[in-house]
């Protein structure tokens, strides 16, 4: 077996897939190369998520599996949101694991396999297995420690950017600060160089993405931060096709962010808000923000300023205390707002977290019919609004062909989360293809190309 090989494999979020291919760049970078089967790596890593319940139980069976299989002269590295909340503890979950590595010392990685390589490792059946190496300090390091690794995880033509890390929001649910620690953004000298490489390197839509990415900058002192970044994004590297704004907080978007989005071009008038709930006492409880009024305002003058806004939300349902009243509210603020896209969860427990003394009272059968109504409702939602755009022209990112139909998204539908246009014909993968629409489903849209 080739000692310089790893294979890794990355779980939860668009945030962690930067990170894994932050370490992979960086092990690459060290002779390293990346091998698809985990039988003929040498180096094992799994990049885990520990975000809710059915992400820890996900992560710990991956890293079981591996552990079980891998061979003597194999390493297996655990990394990530669950070995930074839970280190020790992944250690004695899981046999076999020889480094852990958290989320604020990825950049370590190379280092970690080195001192692994001079550790002493016990034969396969001697019953044996030293403690693991930890790399797990409290401060976080984001942007003053990160190796010159391109921060950014690239999918064909698009590229998810890394804007910041950590999140000072005090929402209840949320174990995010737990794990990340408080909010610390990137340079934007430095953020405006990797546009520029990413630029360079064929990428045409670049996602910005962060817990909270309306928080960017306020730890540098800036005013507005998300704001001065995509000014100076779309001032130095013009050329950058698409740039879409994820995870906006409520209240935080401000009439300069919207100035920004409508006088440029580049910025898709796409937003990611996530909201949590609609009923003021629920969103109390939650600690998030309650004025709703802001959201209906807000929304109104992002509409007036961007004709073609298309919106995305998260909702929590089910959360601890949440009556049928507070429910409908959710449903009828839906109905009233009629958003392009919305996710929605089913209240996770999360231990340690500002709302573990509510417990987990709603019960599941009723958490999950809640789910379905509000997913209902918002695919009658969905599928109107889809159905509006038939007769339209959109323009398509092209990321995939199947016979003879290719398949792309619109400035409407943030990779991997939201919808599809299926074009008839052929059309080359990463180019921007004017499209006829012809059709409508739930979610997806299909078309004609424009000749």
């Amino acid at each position: 077996m080739n000692r310089k090989t790893f294979h890794l494999t990355s779980l939860g979020c668009a945030k962690n897939s930067v990170d894994s291919d932050s370490m992979a760049q960086l092990l690459e970078r060290d002779g390293y190369h990346a091998v698809g089967a985990p039988q003929k790596a040498c180096i094992l890593i799994v990049n885990t998520c520990g975000f809710i319940g059915s992400a820890r139980e996900e992560s710990y069976s991956v890293l079981h599996a591996l552990a079980k299989a891998k061979h003597p002269d194999q390493l297996l590295i655990a990394a990530g949101c669950l070995t930074q909340r839970y280190g020790a503890e992944v250690a004695r979950q899981v046999s076999g694991v020889d480094g852990i590595l958290g989320t604020r010392r990825w950049m370590d990685i190379v280092e970690v396999v080195r001192q692994l390589r001079h550790s002493p490792h016990p034969s396969a059946g001697s019953g044996l297995h030293p403690e693991p190496i930890y790399h797990l300090p409290e401060t976080p390091t984001i942007g003053t420690d990160e190796k010159g690794a391109l921060r950014a995880s690239i999918a064909g033509a698009s590229a998810y950017l890394k804007i910041a890390d950590g999140c000072r929001r005090p929402c209840a649910f949320c174990a995010i600060p737990l794990i990340k620690g408080t909010t610390v953004s990137r340079p934007l000298e430095t953020l405006i160089d990797e546009t520029r490489r990413l630029r360079d390197m064929g990428v045409r839509e670049l996602v910005l993405i962060a817990q909270d990415t309306t928080d960017y900058g306020h730890d540098l002192g800036m005013q507005d931060g998300l704001a001065t970044l995509l000014e100076q994004m779309t001032a130095t590297v013009p050329d950058m096709d698409w740039i879409r704004i994820m995870y906006a907080f409520p209240g935080c978007v401000t009439d300069r962010l919207i100035d920004v989005m409508a006088s440029h071009p580049q910025v898709l008038p796409y937003l990611d808000i996530p909201l949590q709930h609609a009923a003021p006492v629920t969103l109390t409880r939650m600690r998030r923000p309650a004025n709703i009024d802001w959201v209906h305002t807000t929304i109104a003058k992002m509409r007036s300023s961007l004709p073609k806004l298309a919106i995305r939300t998260v909702f929590i349902v089910g959360y601890p205390g949440e009556t049928d009243k507070e429910f409908q509210t959710l449903l009828d603020f839906v109905e009233e707002i009629r958003f392009d896209r919305v996710g929605a969860f089913q209240f996770s427990f999360e231990s340690g977290t500002a709302s573990e003394s509510l417990g987990d009272p709603v019960p599941a059968p009723v958490k999950e019919a809640r789910f379905q109504r509000l997913m209902e409702l918002q695919q009658s939602i969905s599928l109107q609004i889809n159905q509006s755009y038939v007769g339209q022209k959109l323009d398509v990112l092209i990321e995939g062909q199947e016979k003879e139909i290719a398949i792309g998204r619109s400035y409407r539908d943030a990779p991997e989360i939201d919808g599809l246009v299926l074009v008839e014909g052929n059309a080359e993968i990463g180019s921007i293809i004017p499209v006829n629409i012809t059709g409508a489903m739930a979610y997806d849209l299909t078309g004609i190309q424009v000749k």
